[in-house]
């Protein structure tokens, strides 16, 4: 399935491919993304997710197809073209002997027309820490500094690489609400990450990319059909029941899990939890451990690129 972007495309690719050698990296794919539209693209390493994205961001050349960002053919594109792009790299190292203010005005220097400084902090949640070393931040502080690095020159179009990477719970968290500030700005994002969640989370579309093909877009709710898929009904029955007095229509779809847990596949749920609700209530056994749940997206990934994996 293929979805395309409700606003005027920032990214614009048709047929792209990249080889090394007699390799080919990307296999012909084609994508577009929204104005103001948060874009996650997903894949296994060695996927072809890096080569696509550094071909957008105008650091290698596409050996064959046409890409536009911003109106522009990246690997052409003028040094004007490139102060309307931010990007934030999975690693970087702190301005030695810098101020966290000092390194965003230093930064600031290198654009025609920089945002002002002290708001961009605020926008990272740097304020508190403007006058300290940039090298003694922590590391979600110094990934916050990173974002301000690339936001300064008040781009366009952000590409946001694994932005999350090694932090905890608390820190992710807190850098998805940098992201959501970047949205309220209108930002377009181009996002790269590991994480499910984050791009659940964060993403207006998704694009899944598995040995140098595009193999899935859509929602984060519509991706590969999940809405389609069966929900799951999850139960453990008291020992002192036997499987053969449960309703036979539900039974020939039982499934047992190594976790002792009987698990109901269902596309029916309501109908389902009625007669199963109504069985237990007959019996007068409680049904442990109930829930209902859908397939998740790290389910629906993890069939879209199960063999990459």
């Amino acid at each position: 399935m293929s979805t395309s972007p409700a606003s005027e495309p920032v990214i614009r690719v048709r047929g792209l491919v990249k080889r090394y050698a007699e390799h080919e990296a990307v296999r012909g794919i084609d994508l577009e993304v929204g104005r103001g539209e948060i874009f996650a693209f997903l894949g296994p390493n060695g996927a072809g997710k890096t080569t696509t994205v550094e071909v957008l961001e105008g650091f290698r050349q596409a050996s064959g197809g046409t890409v536009e960002v911003l109106g522009r053919d990246p690997w052409q594109a003028p040094g004007v073209w490139r102060a309307r792009l931010g990007i934030v790299l999975q690693e970087s190292g702190a301005e030695p002997g810098l101020t966290t203010r000092e390194c965003v005005a230093l930064y600031a220097g290198y654009y025609p027309a920089p945002r002002n400084i002290d708001e961009t902090l605020a926008l990272v949640g740097l304020s508190a820490q403007a006058g300290e070393r940039a090298s003694g931040l922590s590391g979600g502080q110094r990934r916050r500094l990173d974002v301000a690095l690339a936001l300064i020159g008040d781009p366009e179009l952000i590409f946001l690489d694994e932005p999350t990477t090694g932090f905890d719970p608390a820190a992710r968290r807190a850098a998805w609400e940098v992201v959501d500030g970047l949205r309220a700005l209108g930002k377009t994002i181009f996002l790269t990450t590991h994480y499910m969640e984050e791009a659940e989370r964060l993403a207006d579309r998704i694009a899944v990319i598995a040995a140098g093909r595009i193999v899935a877009e859509g929602t984060p709710q519509t991706l590969g059909g999940r809405q389609l898929e069966a929900s799951q009904i999850a139960f453990r029955l008291p020992g002192a029941v036997a499987l053969d007095q449960f309703p036979e229509r539900l039974r020939e779809r039982l499934q047992h899990g190594e976790d002792g847990l009987l698990r109901l596949p269902s596309a029916t749920v309501t109908a389902d939890l009625h007669e199963l609700s109504g069985w237990a209530l007959a019996l007068a056994v409680e049904l442990e451990a109930l829930e209902v749940s859908r397939p998740t997206l790290e389910d629906v990934y993890l069939q879209l690129t199960g063999s990459e994996e």
